[in-house]
């Protein structure tokens, strides 16, 4: 079913409450030019275990931040598929995800813990004038009564700011591709975004691409070398490392894609992809040895944009192997191949 109206709500921080044992959300009450909401984000889980995997992102760089700066403050529904403004833990290459981890929200001790991590930065956007949030999730209301944490009327807001898709058979009715919830934090003044980025441990990163439903993902063939990291596998062993997006020369423009085989043997890349950010996929083919770099050049309508755009290596099954992002700003320099 996914869920019922998902969207994005721009606007400035002006007060927030500090999760407890007894609602466990951090909150935060926003206002745009008109209205007030609420944003109520998860620090715990219903299911265990209870800590929440979270990554928080100092400096975010990813193209879709040159999109959010240009929309208007408020609230905004979005479109639910690739090249929008939606988000998509799995499809749109925001963050490594094996950089999250589990923590606590009330952990004893100074800033170590979920609460305290994510209120620093709402207390700095909240002493900095020109610093916005934008909350990525389900809007609520308006409903005819007050808020209960804040006290405006009528009450209104925005939850379901974490990952929602590859659910608990408990919360399956709310799994959906491209509509994951994230709080994203800008200082113009300081040129720089902040990602808060939560998922619960009871999620999944294989997902159907279509309902978002988990999906187990198919034991790797035998002669596929798997990630020691991360068990049952194939995440990282091959990895991209570089593209040239924005080459010299006229129109069309050979780009190029380079990828490692981090592992200690040659892998088979038939039906292995290279798919761009409107999910268009030039298929590979043939060995690449271990240790070895390989340098792929772009077809069958595969296109690198040069205002930003996201790469990803879906392996033989369709699953996602890597994922990265550039920005209009790395690619602005002809010639110029950038290194992930």
């Amino acid at each position: 079913m996914a869920l019922k109206q998902y969207g994005l709500l721009k606007g400035r921080p002006i007060a927030r409450r500090l999760a407890t044992s007894s609602n466990a959300h951090y909150q935060i009450h926003i206002v745009d030019e008109t209205t007030d909401y609420r944003i109520a984000v998860n620090v715990k889980s219903k299911l265990a275990p209870s800590e929440l995997e979270y990554l928080i992102v100092d400096d975010f760089r990813h193209p879709v931040t040159a999109q959010l700066a240009e929309m208007p403050i408020g609230y905004h529904i979005l479109e639910r598929k690739p090249g929008s403004m939606a988000l998509d833990f799995i499809r749109g290459n925001l963050f490594d995800r094996q950089q999250m981890r589990p923590l606590p929200f009330d952990v004893p001790g100074p800033v170590n813990d979920l609460n305290e991590l994510i209120d620093q930065h709402i207390q700095l956007a909240m002493t900095e004038e020109d610093a916005l949030v934008y909350a990525f999730g389900e809007r609520w209301g308006p409903e005819n009564v007050k808020d209960k944490i804040f006290g405006f009327r009528p009450g209104n807001g925005i939850h379901d700011i974490h990952m929602n898709q590859g659910n608990h058979e408990s919360f399956r009715d709310q799994d959906g591709v491209w509509q994951d919830g994230a709080m994203l934090i800008h200082f113009p003044s300081q040129n720089r975004w902040v990602g808060v980025f939560l998922k619960f441990q009871s999620q999944t990163w294989h997902t159907d691409d279509v309902n978002g439903h988990r999906i187990e993902a198919p034991e790797p063939p035998v002669d596929e070398p798997t990630n020691p990291d991360i068990e049952g596998e194939t995440d990282k062993v091959v990895r991209i490392i570089a593209a040239l997006v924005n080459p010299l020369g006229g129109d069309p423009e050979v780009e190029t894609v380079t990828i490692l085989n981090t592992a200690p043997d040659a892998i088979n890349l038939d039906g292995w992809a290279i798919a761009d950010r409107m999910k268009r996929q030039h298929v590979l083919s043939g060995m690449i040895g271990a240790g070895e770099a390989l340098l792929i050049t772009l077809s069958d309508g595969v296109s690198m944009s040069n205002k930003g755009g996201l790469i990803t290596l879906l392996n033989a099954q369709g699953l996602k192997v890597d994922g990265v992002s550039y920005t209009k700003e790395q690619a602005k320099n002809s010639g110029w191949t950038i290194v992930f």
